[in-house]
């Protein structure tokens, strides 16, 4: 059984008023290379990426000109760019900095708990998700989040994050 990381990484960053992917995608990078999820492929959209490169990391991006369709399109892109060894992707989004490794290896761990498994934060289910390549096929363009995951409990560690707005200037 393999697992590759998918980052969704596609969208205009409309709110936030410039490429949030950029500055966000070092830290959710580093994360995933902590976890040793590898390889990582990075799914572009509406701006170019600069994804540098984490040591021990195989990272390659993906561009996805149906990005704009939903994140379900973004992550179809992703998914297709994995080779037939993968059996499971996890996927992360690129605006969630805080992303803990921990939480990346507890999922993995439990990745055969069911086709699509999701970290829980007190209660609330968040990212990152775990997708069988059974339920790859299936994801609508609403993304991963229309379909029903087994919950990983992650309330001891920090949430991802998800950054939409950029810091209130002082």
């Amino acid at each position: 059984m393999s697992v590759a990381a998918v980052v969704l990484a596609a969208g205009a960053a409309s709110r936030y008023g410039s490429p949030k992917q950029n500055v966000f995608l070092p830290a959710v990078l580093a994360a995933l290379a902590e976890a040793n999820v590898s390889p990582v492929v990075l799914v572009q959209g509406a701006h170019a990426l600069e994804p540098g490169s984490e040591p021990g990391s195989v990272v390659s991006v993906v561009p996805c000109e149906a990005w704009a369709s939903g994140p379900g399109a973004s992550l179809r892109c992703g998914l297709r760019a994995l080779g037939d060894e993968v059996t499971h992707a996890l996927v992360a989004l690129a605006d969630g900095p805080q992303l803990d490794p921990r939480a990346v290896a507890r999922l993995v761990e439990r990745r055969d708990a069911g086709p699509v498994v999701a970290a829980s934060y007190d209660g609330a289910r968040s990212h990152p998700v775990v997708l069988a390549r059974a339920v790859w096929e299936t994801v609508p363009d609403e993304g991963a989040r229309a379909l029903k995951p087994v919950l990983v409990d992650c309330s001891d560690l920090r949430p991802p994050g998800d950054v939409d707005y950029p810091p209130a200037a002082s």
